[in-house]
């Protein structure tokens, strides 16, 4: 007789959220490290939601560790991997995120630049390879530099391209960053600290080692056995999205976990053996997430923590959301930095859950947190949605 699947509710997986990914005080980490071990990894295509993401998860946030971390220690590896988008991963599973995802995303990035260089300035693979090996021996004599440093020591970074031409939009950047950026995605190249504050978009560049090899199924393996840790019970299609790999491929790599078949709301889910028992009381929790933290961006299926009547105001046109408001495992709402640095929040009619007075006491107190972490430094999301636009006024 086959045993009958377990049926995780939506309920038990909004109880295991506050504590597994840091998120109620009691849960609080006190390392960066320990944060992005929790949640995998850290959305970083916009730099503020990095420190942002970890600061919402410490119980003494501090802009001082997560630099040390990234720029000292190098605990923390950046990294241009999963769905093409950058993250900061712990830097023991930098490998396994190299093997698994970054390396094919970093071949496509070479083939895309190398064809647009052949076809509109006539440099071939050599003139590439020379170039990067220029620009590693710029970085060796100077020890860390901008793009503009680098661009002047290797004046064939200046070149210029043209972008969707005959366009009222046409644009003819110089090809410095796309080169660097491919260096970077191939491991040659790593950013360093930003110019001016923590949210700051521009860096110098410092040298990087080239990340160990590995077996590629036992790489897919590993990644997908450590997202069911940090966000399983899943869906395959939850795993495939949050991956970017094919739907073969995700198949197999979960086929090699030790992750069984449970159902969801969603459907046919899985979970690893220690995620069957049904979770403790969790203690109430608010939290303050930015723009493409991790836990909202976590899964392609999210009816069970997030209304789909807001997605219009939390997202923008692109999927990527905005600064949210969460209230026991569900989001409420959003926020914004205003201009004088107040934090404003606004709770969405019809979130789903009950938003009383004590869980209203609770995103104040967190507000008041965010704003001391701010302190002098002001942000606006790279990708800004119609909630928090509005909110910023």
């Amino acid at each position: 007789m086959t045993k009958a699947r377990r049926k995780i509710t939506a309920e038990e997986r909004r109880a295991r959220l506050g504590a597994r990914h840091l998120l109620s005080p009691a849960a609080r980490a006190r390392t960066p490290e320990a944060v992005a071990e929790a949640v995998l990894g850290l959305h970083a295509t916009d730099p503020a939601s990095v420190y942002l993401s970890v600061a919402a998860r410490l119980k003494d946030p501090s802009v001082a560790d997560l630099e040390r971390a990234l720029y000292e220690d190098h605990t923390l590896v950046r990294m241009l991997c999963m769905r093409r988008t950058m993250f900061v991963v712990p830097r023991e599973l930098a490998p396994v995120v190299d093997v698994s995802t970054a390396r094919a995303v970093a071949a496509r990035e070479r083939r895309n630049l190398a064809k647009v260089i052949q076809e509109q300035l006539g440099f071939d693979e050599r003139w590439f390879a020379a170039t990067e090996a220029a620009v590693l021996a710029a970085l060796e004599r100077r020890g860390e530099a901008t793009a503009a440093q680098l661009a002047d020591d290797v004046p064939d970074l200046k070149s210029q391209i043209v972008q969707s031409e005959g366009k009222p939009y046409e644009a003819r950047p110089r090809i410095t960053s796309r080169f660097l950026g491919v260096m970077a995605a191939e491991g040659r190249i790593r950013r360093g600290r930003p110019l001016g504050t923590w949210a700051s978009s521009q860096y110098r560049w410092i040298p990087a080692e080239p990340h160990p090899d590995l077996p590629l199924d036992e790489a897919k393996a590993e990644l997908a056995a450590r997202y069911l840790a940090a966000f399983g019970p899943a869906t395959t299609e939850d795993v495939k999205w949050w991956t970017g790999w094919t739907l073969t491929d995700t198949r197999k790599a979960l086929a090699r976990t030790e992750a069984v078949e449970v159902d969801l709301d969603a459907g046919p889910g899985h979970a690893l053996p220690a995620h069957l028992e049904p979770p403790a009381e969790p203690e109430p929790w608010a939290a303050l997430l930015p723009a493409l933290d991790p836990t909202p961006m976590g899964w392609r299926h999210r009816d069970w923590y997030l209304d789909a009547a807001h997605v219009a105001e939390l997202f923008d046109t692109n999927g990527n959301i905005g600064p949210s408001v969460w209230w026991n495992g569900r989001v409420v709402g959003g926020w914004a930095q205003r201009g004088d640095g107040a934090i404003v929040t606004e709770v969405l009619a019809g979130a789903g859950v009950r938003v009383g007075r004590d869980a209203r006491a609770a995103i104040a107190a967190e507000a008041d947190r965010l704003a001391a972490f701010f302190g002098s430094v002001r942000i606006k999301p790279s990708f800004r949605t119609p909630l928090e636009r509005r909110l910023a006024q």
